[in-house]
């Protein structure tokens, strides 16, 4: 057996453990980690990022992909697309006709295009895009559907506007149903006397119609027709007895009326039938506080307002009936809070994109 000096041993053990160190401490080809690649830019990926809520981002990947492939199929519309939700509609109208100039039988830009031209006022250049392209279930802001029927309204073609109305909701197009709809629609865009006219013809086709009278009653209080109006609730109360708004509404012209026993009996039985609505409590405090029975008015106002406390009509009314009451700093609170409602439900003028 061959020996060696003690010190040559130490030299060899030190040796071999920092050979075997290195092999430790040397990284494995397996273990490298591999450098991070960006995506790249594309159509696709910038929908993704419009869907998500990040149009910004998306214009920005869709400025970088038109600096090398501009023509690329769908990128006009994607970027027409990014505009529309950051509400810059002039751009987004822009692009959606570059997208169809490039590809007429583009579905998705037509309807897109079509919804962009009547948000900008221009329902009638709207129509036949709508016409050309409805229902491709692109996922928008707006019922492309519903929005064809306003564009033909903005447009006085009516019967086409009940036509839409119809398909969107399945019905006959020359039945009740849909006349009293379109009436339903056209009286919400202030178009009374057409309104009135279609819920009359509703009427006409079928006597027994739910909510037909009701709606006739609605307009003759927007022309403040008391007792027609009354006439036509009191039908519809007759014909509907478990509907509880057709007895807020009725309420609501026995007030304007100045009947107010009558307008108490009807609210109180409103109230029966839906607990959970404010308008009767409102309009029952209205009434109470006319009566001069502010006792009871605070009960129905307290009550609205625990319902809604964001409703300013509640405040406001509240606030004249402690005030009634002689409870000024309360009054003067609830004043206060009318006025800081209002002010923020007032629309602000933005600048134009």
């Amino acid at each position: 057996m061959r020996h060696f000096p003690f010190t040559t041993s130490i030299i060899l053990i030190i040796a071999a453990t920092v050979c075997g160190a290195s092999r430790i401490l040397q990284p494995q080809d397996s273990q490298t980690p591999q450098p991070t690649v960006a995506p790249q830019p594309s159509v696709e990926e910038a929908r993704r990022l419009i869907r998500t809520g990040h149009a910004e981002e998306a214009l920005r990947s869709l400025d970088a992909l038109a600096a090398t492939t501009p023509s690329q199929p769908g990128l006009e519309r994607a970027r027409g697309s990014a505009f529309y939700a950051l509400d810059r509609l002039k751009e987004a109208d822009a692009a959606f006709e570059i997208a169809l100039a490039q590809d007429a039988s583009d579905l998705e830009s037509a309807q897109m295009r079509g919804l962009t031209l009547f948000r900008l006022g221009r329902p009638a250049e709207a129509i036949p895009l709508l016409e050309k392209a409805p229902g491709t279930g692109v996922q928008t802001k707006a019922d492309p559907s519903y929005v064809l029927a306003l564009c033909y309204m903005d447009t006085r073609r009516y019967d086409d506007a009940r036509h839409a109305f119809a398909a969107q909701y399945g019905f006959a197009a020359d039945s009740p149903s849909a006349y009293l709809l379109a009436a339903r629609m056209l009286f919400r865009r202030e178009y009374v006397p057409v309104a009135q006219r279609f819920a009359a013809t509703a009427l006409q086709l079928d006597p027994q119609l739910p909510l037909a009278n009701e709606l006739l009653g609605e307009i003759a209080l927007a022309q403040n027709k008391f007792d027609e109006a009354a006439a036509f609730f009191e039908k519809e109360r007759a014909r509907n007895p478990l509907e509880p708004s057709t007895y807020e509404r009725l309420g609501d012209v026995y007030s304007r009326a100045g009947r107010y026993p009558e307008a108490r009996q009807v609210l109180q039985q409103a109230v029966l039938l839906e607990p959970n609505s404010t308008g009767p409590y409102i309009l029952l405090g209205k009434v109470t506080l006319k009566e001069g029975d502010a006792v009871a008015a605070l009960t129905y106002l307290q009550k609205a307002v625990r319902m809604d406390p964001a409703n300013f009509v509640s405040h406001n009314l509240l606030a004249q009936t402690y005030r009634a009451l002689g409870r000024t700093a309360d009054a003067s609170r609830e004043f206060e809070l009318t006025q800081k409602i209002q002010e923020a439900d007032t629309p602000h003028l933005t600048a134009p994109q």
